[in-house]
């Protein structure tokens, strides 16, 4: 099985103690990673042939990983996976969370893929890979890549795929180099939909699979910063139907389909990007004191910059399923699923604002609301997709909201 050689070790990087010099390719080799210091890790390629340049992030879930590949979130970024065994399981036509085509760039697997074994299995993962045009390399030390980006930060990277073992690495890492990161980039632009239908499909269980919302008792528009469609599923699940607009909506757009509320979906890249045309909408939407917003991930960094907050790039990100976070409202702590980059700083809150939620592993912000009205929003993502369960009342505190609402018409 290829693998890559000590992180740190002359001869896995472009040049060593000697300019000349490249690394050693072990034998069998058909894909590498390079980042933009010249790091270069050898392995096994699966999926689509070529290459793909992004950030490198790491996600440590144990599960889902087709749900994580398919996060519009991950748009702009190659995913490193912490757990080891990737594709076990196989993949299926039921496990997409894009609505469009999955964004993500590719992805970083320690072990090889091995032949699925689950019931709901249709294909394999590479086969999977191959069809949604997404490249993946196998065999690589995930750990030590891991640790660098723990240490370092998220660097620039680029990974190439070819069955006949052929790079040019001198032009992969000037691609990683070149590469501007996320910082400034509006991805929301890239991965929203203009021709969404109205969404009615509700959660999946075990006994009935997907259904469908008949006779949904509220409407709720859903802005599509790059939402998740189990997000879509959980408000169908808590009676509404959902009509889906694009994310350089206008609030005009939004109140003529006189909606019980409104949601803020979750997407990539910077939200200053982003809020160049969506902090408008959302600030004109907040001038109906009585209607309720419910944000998650960028749709909350939206919602803290319409209000006057400010957001930040962070080190490395959260992205995993196992996340504690502290609701202050309820006093209760709940694991959480993790997918952002960016974060707000709570310490440019308004006063009118109140911070609900922090994250107990590093006390960064994870939620807030305008006092005394029916807005909310939080970092995490409560639909999971991967992941626990614990937040999906935050999905009945909004419908909660929508009937107050309604009750006092």
């Amino acid at each position: 099985m290829p693998h890559s050689t000590d992180l740190h070790t002359p001869e896995n990087s472009l040049g060593g103690n000697d300019s000349t010099r490249l690394p050693i390719k072990p034998e069998g080799t058909t894909a590498v990673l390079v980042l933009e210091d010249g790091s270069v890790f050898w392995g096994r390629g699966l999926g689509r042939q070529g290459d793909a340049v992004g950030e490198i992030c790491f996600n440590t879930s144990m599960t889902g990983y087709q749900e994580i590949m398919t996060d519009p979130s991950y748009a702009g970024q190659i995913i490193t996976f912490t757990f080891p065994h990737i594709g076990n399981v196989g993949a299926n036509g039921e496990d997409v969370e894009t609505l469009t085509e999955p964004a993500c760039l590719g992805g970083i697997f320690r072990m090889d893929v091995t032949q699925p074994s689950n019931w709901r299995a249709s294909r394999t993962l590479n086969q999977w890979l191959e069809e949604q045009n997404l490249i993946a390399i196998a065999g690589i030390d995930t750990r030590a890549l891991t640790r660098r980006i723990r240490d370092k930060g998220a660097p620039n990277g680029c990974v190439a795929y070819s069955e006949k073992g052929e790079f040019d690495l001198e032009a992969l890492q000037k691609k990683a180099a070149d590469w501007p990161g996320l910082k400034g980039m509006d991805l929301a632009k890239d991965v929203t939909k203009d021709d969404q239908p109205n969404w009615t499909e509700k959660r999946w269980t075990r006994t009935e699979g997907y259904t469908s919302e008949a006779d949904a008792p509220f409407k709720v528009v859903a802005i599509d910063f790059g939402a998740k469609r189990n997000i879509l599923r959980s408000l169908s699940s808590q009676g509404c139907e959902v009509t889906v607009l694009p994310a350089n909506a206008t609030a005009e757009q939004v109140l003529s389909h006189n909606p019980d509320g409104v949601f803020l979906s979750n997407g990539p890249g910077d939200p200053a990007a982003t809020g160049a045309y969506a902090i408008p909408m959302v600030q004109d939407l907040l001038k109906h004191e009585d209607l309720p917003i419910f944000g998650i991930c960028l749709g909350h960094q939206i919602m803290a910059l319409a209000l006057g907050a400010q957001t930040t790039k962070m080190h490395l990100g959260h992205r995993g399923a196992n996340h504690p976070v502290m609701d202050h409202t309820t006093g209760k702590v709940e694991i959480t699923s993790q997918n952002h980059g960016f974060m707000v700083d709570s310490k440019t809150l308004p006063e009118t604002v109140e911070e609900t939620h922090v994250s107990l592993f590093d006390g960064t912000n994870q939620g807030l609301a305008i006092k005394g009205r029916p807005v909310f929003s939080v970092q995490y993502h409560p639909e999971a997709s991967p992941g626990p369960q614990d937040s999906q009342y935050l999905f009945k505190r909004f419908r909660q909201n929508m009937e107050e609402r309604r009750a006092k018409a």
